[in-house]
């Protein structure tokens, strides 16, 4: 039976949240899924996300946290760390994937798993097995079992797999050959259903996916794969850049975090062969 009390705590913070950052749609109502967005680089986004979620926590919300940032076979050294390690630099050193991830800016909600003992999950499928989707397709990262409940055994409706590679495209600074669009497309679909199965393996107790602002999406994101379970999607979207309607359920508008024109010394990666 769900704690009534609680729930109204949870309704009237996350109408809080809703109103910090200048959201730009109604708050969605309480759930006990939250997905929320981050751009990699922009501390203020970490802040704000983090002070959103450390408020749910202590009025007594006590989500697992699954996170981008850990990939999938690091959950057993995830799951040891979190049984020995007493601060968030030791469980970085023991279960984080090592470089490409500027770890600082994930201590908090690390340490705040830590000092209210929430669960730690690996949410990421690994660059190594996005390489194998993109050449071999689903198959080759994902089970049988999880194909067929996510609808993966049919051809994906085309909306969804033109939006995911405009998206690519774009953040590739246009430069990609159109030929590389449909397997990274996939590539970005198997990391959004094995964000999405982690989620809902742990549902019921409560769980918010802390991931990039592309796989939190309602559209195209985890959370088009979360039917029945109601998620709320926060978008934390540098000024400038209102996302589409349908995108997040909640906008919180962070400052633009400067930073050197990623295009200028991109070099679009060869494709690879056949």
């Amino acid at each position: 039976m769900p704690n009534r009390g609680l729930s109204l705590k949870l309704l009237a913070l996350l109408a809080i949240l809703a109103g910090a950052g200048c959201a730009s749609v109604a708050p969605a109502p309480p759930s006990q899924v939250l997905l929320m967005g981050e751009v990699h680089d922009n501390p203020d986004g970490h802040r704000q996300r983090y002070e959103a979620l450390r408020a749910l926590v202590e009025a007594g919300w006590r989500p697992a946290i699954a996170m981008e940032q850990f990939d999938r076979e690091r959950q057993p050294a995830l799951t040891a760390a979190q049984a020995s390690c007493h601060d968030a630099d030791c469980i970085i050193a023991q279960a984080g994937n090592g470089k490409g991830w500027s770890w600082e800016h994930y201590r908090a909600p690390i340490e705040l798993a830590l000092r209210y003992k929430l669960e730690l999950l690996a949410a990421n499928v690994s660059r190594a097995d996005a390489s194998k989707v993109i050449k071999d397709g689903f198959s080759a990262a994902l089970d049988a079992p999880t194909i067929a409940a996510f609808g993966l055994d049919q051809p994906l409706p085309a909306g969804l797999m033109e939006r995911q590679q405009s998206e690519i495209a774009a953040s590739h600074c246009g430069q990609l050959p159109d030929a590389m669009l449909p397997g990274m497309a996939r590539a970005q679909v198997t990391r959004d259903i094995w964000m999405a199965k982690t989620v809902r393996e742990h549902a019921s107790g409560g769980v918010v996916l802390l991931a990039g602002n592309g796989h939190v999406r309602r559209d195209i994101g985890a959370g088009r794969w979360l039917s029945g379970l109601a998620p709320v999607s926060h978008g934390f979207v540098e000024a400038g850049n209102a996302p589409q309607a349908g995108t997040y359920d909640v906008v919180h508008s962070i400052p633009v975090h400067v930073r050197p024109d990623p295009c200028a010394a991109f070099v679009a990666p060869k494709k690879p062969a056949p």
